[in-house]
């Protein structure tokens, strides 16, 4: 595809529609975007004549949404590509560590392969930034890494990516922090971590070698915390203040934080204060079989929060298609947010914050100067794409059709 051309007949979303104080549906207007070295040039009104000979594309009325974001995954893990297998139940953790240790490395797939094959359904999903955890542990040295990165070197050009070095037996536990900061010297770019209690068995040691890590190699941090009630909150308000010591606000992470969703709504919102203050993420999965954080509550106290998919087909799970619009469905769903409004802003968990309107209606996406990474859905609006997991035609890059076509 050309580098500059123009997409002409395109759906973007322009405002509510409003009767009697009451939010009754989306405005749409068809318009041209101009595109220029992968970026929104211009934008122009359908009925304007465009009298350059750059080539054009008529997306025939599609909805334009920005491409979405995969905060969560796992590259290695994944057994897509590979037989059907369902998952055994264990009674801890650690007889599921124990049997993943075991069925990985036997696999007749390679982890590239089946790296590559989640890929290809995350792009086709509208996704074009992926956050994936790798695996890095004694018996398995830095292996993963290497597979996942050639993996992601394969799409190169079609979505960008982040690695955290993931020390999924316990960084204390299979003492590992020395692979980990071998790994952020290779290409990884945030520390892991899991249920430093737990796990590791010490929350301070294991903390604290965390952010130590992360200082040294001027990265963030992404810690898987399933632990539940006082003791996942006491963890995460320990996080945050050594967040804060070291400097690392708005690096930091906290995938599941399972105890926030078994806190009263007072400590929820007390929580949410303390987060926001330390600059710390929270990234759920939006499970069905357990309480998760207050996504609403937390937002509205100043928390970024993103929604990824976590596991998909795996040792830990046999579910998961790897469709990230109906996974933020979910969380509408879940969280009963079934108007207009409520809906569209949604959207904002699997985008980085971004939706074509703000809460009061104002058109912020797209604007010019903005990257062309775009979906093209077969939607009326942001709303109906959420709630019906509308089907996505094509997903661009950096403005560049990397998965579809139009």
């Amino acid at each position: 595809m050309n580098s500059t051309y123009w997409l002409t007949n395109a759906r973007l979303e322009s405002g509510y529609e409003v009767q009697d104080g009451v939010i009754t549906g989306t405005k749409t207007e068809i318009r041209h975007l101009f595109i220029e070295n992968g970026k929104i040039a211009t934008i122009v009104d359908s009925n304007t004549i465009i009298a350059d000979e750059w080539p054009q594309q008529d997306v025939k009325g599609l909805l334009l949404l920005p491409s979405f974001i995969e905060k969560h995954c796992h590259l290695d893990k994944t057994l897509l590509g590979d037989r059907w297998r369902s998952v055994t139940p264990v009674p801890s953790i650690f007889e599921r560590l124990d049997i993943e240790k075991a069925t990985l490395p036997s696999l007749d797939t390679m982890t590239q392969e089946r790296a590559e094959q989640l890929l290809q359904i995350y792009l086709e999903s509208g996704i074009t930034h992926v956050r994936t955890h790798v695996d890095i542990y004694p018996e398995a040295g830095l292996d993963n890494l290497d597979a996942v990165q050639q993996a992601l070197r394969a799409y190169e050009g079609k979505l960008s990516y982040e690695i955290v070095a993931f020390p999924q037996h316990g960084l204390l536990r299979s003492k590992s922090a020395e692979l980990v900061r071998q790994a952020l010297r290779s290409g990884a770019g945030l520390v892991g971590g899991v249920d430093p209690a737990t796990v590791d068995g010490d929350i301070e040691a294991s903390l604290q070698q965390m952010v130590e890590l992360a200082v040294e190699a001027n990265a963030g941090i992404d810690l898987h915390l399933h632990d539940a009630g006082h003791l996942g909150t006491f963890t995460m308000k320990r996080l945050a203040q050594l967040t804060i010591e070291a400097g690392l606000q708005g690096k930091v992470a906290i995938s599941h934080a399972f105890g926030l969703g078994d806190i009263s709504a007072s400590q929820a919102e007390q929580m949410g204060e303390l987060l926001a203050d330390a600059g710390v993420a929270i990234i759920t999965s939006v499970p069905i079989d357990r309480k998760f954080p207050p996504v609403g509550l937390l937002h509205q106290h100043g928390v970024e929060v993103a929604v990824g998919c976590d596991n998909i087909f795996d040792v830990w799970s046999p579910f998961g298609n790897g469709d990230i619009l109906e996974r933020v469905g979910r969380l509408a769903e879940v969280s009963r947010w079934v108007d207009e409004r409520s809906l569209a802003q949604t959207l904002q968990y699997i985008t980085g914050g971004t939706t074509p309107l703000n809460h009061d209606g104002e058109q912020i996406w797209p604007k010019i100067g903005d990257v062309a990474s775009i979906v093209f859905v077969q939607a009326s609006c942001s709303a109906e794409a959420v709630a019906r997991r509308s089907k996505r035609v094509a997903t661009m890059f950096q403005g560049q059709i990397v998965s579809g076509s139009l």
